[in-house]
């Protein structure tokens, strides 16, 4: 089944050179079908590259997926046009009384700011809150995970050595968990963060299942309340460029930074990227929205009264 998006989304053009099934508005409302009403958060600075990477992973699925995305309100993206803002995104304002079957977090770049100095930390506080009685299950993606576990379970964050950048190995833990199932022992995912949430704290939280980890790069994937929170501390969205284009900005920018790890052909920046985590990546995706949303969520979504 497609995705569902705007006529006019610049995303749409894309994902179909790619021969990813996307159905337009005006075509979906010639159906009597069910879709999934899935809400994403991106706190990316540039939201089309976001928007591009989560339909992506999304589409792999025979579900049928109405995207709604979600702007905050305290907070003025400096890096995407008001104008693409304004057209295609909502405030929690506009949906705050509706239910949802599944949302997503993203990251953000303000990983080394205590959370409660972030400017739109309380509007952070105030959608996670409302996610516990309006969302079936929540997918934490990178900073969006820290927070989340820092909310939800007052999991402390932590400022590593040095950024951790690249293509990790993993190892599946839990493999009865329905998040996990069709993975290889061990599978590659993309990391770009300069902090963890804390190890000890994740491991002796009861409500706190870990489903993956690395010994290079720390725990992977955590299931919180039996999947009604998902958190995953890497990027399985990241296309095969993006760690790319992060490097090299950093470069420009005379930050100096250490080549990603398992990423270059021989280490060398001017060769094509290897892309490692695309498999994984879309199972990940599609057991989230099976197993923890569509097998659980209600088939009908009442508005919520005020």
């Amino acid at each position: 089944m497609p995705i569902k998006i705007q006529n006019d989304l610049p995303a749409k053009a894309e994902l179909e050179e790619e021969n990813i099934f996307v159905m337009d508005e005006s075509r979906a409302l010639s159906q009597d079908f069910r879709e999934l009403q899935i809400v994403i958060l991106n706190l990316m600075p540039i939201k089309q590259d976001t928007e591009l990477q989560l339909l992506r992973a999304l589409s792999n699925t025979p579900l049928q997926i109405d995207v709604t995305f979600l702007q905050t309100e305290s907070h003025v993206s400096k890096n995407t046009p008001a104008s693409h803002i304004k057209k295609f995104y909502q405030s929690f304002s506009d949906i705050k009384n509706k239910n949802y079957d599944g949302l997503i977090i993203t990251g953000a770049p303000v990983e080394k700011m205590e959370f409660s100095d972030v400017n739109y930390w309380d509007e952070l506080i105030e959608i996670m809150e409302w996610s516990d009685t309006h969302v079936t299950s929540t997918l934490h993606i990178c900073w969006g995970a820290q927070a989340g576990l820092y909310y939800h379970y007052g999991i402390k964050k932590v400022l590593l050595d040095k950024k951790l950048s690249g293509v990790y190995t993993h190892h599946v833990l839990n493999r009865k968990e329905p998040l996990v199932r069709g993975f290889d022992d061990y599978f590659m995912a993309p990391h770009s963060r300069y902090t963890e949430a804390c190890r000890e704290d994740i491991l002796k939280n009861p409500k706190l299942k870990v489903l993956a980890d690395s010994k290079d790069a720390g725990i992977y994937i955590v299931l919180g309340d039996n999947g009604k929170h998902v958190f995953v501390m890497g990027h399985p969205e990241y296309d095969r460029y993006t760690l790319d284009q992060e490097y090299k900005r950093d470069l420009d920018k005379g930050i100096e930074p250490e080549i990603p790890i398992n990423y270059y052909p021989d280490n060398d920046c001017n060769r094509k990227p290897i892309l490692s985590w695309r498999s994984h990546a879309n199972n990940l995706y599609t057991n989230w929205l099976n197993y923890y949303v569509y097998q659980i969520t209600p088939y009908i979504l009442n508005l919520v009264s005020d």
